[in-house]
């Protein structure tokens, strides 16, 4: 377990040092790559991802029937 957390802590390190030695260029190129995942995961969801079981089913139970439907009505369809 001790080496576990040794090699997790220089792994730590080793990024740490090195986002520290970054060039101003290295560092623009991050904050672009970090604005991208946020309009990925974040914008995205809100309007291509709507919440659909929660808009139209008030609990877990019927949540999960509906989805179970949808996969035995799915296979038999295949069949």
């Amino acid at each position: 377990m001790n080496s576990l957390n040794q090699f997790f802590a220089t792994f730590i390190r080793i990024y740490i040092d090195g986002f520290r030695n970054l060039s101003s260029w290295g560092r623009k190129v991050w904050l672009i790559i970090i604005i991208k995942l946020f309009v990925i995961f974040a914008i995205l969801k809100l309007f291509f991802f709507p919440d659909f079981l929660g808009r139209k089913y008030n609990n877990d139970i019927q949540r999960s029937e509906y989805v179970r439907n949808q996969i035995l009505n799915s296979s038999d369809k295949n069949d």
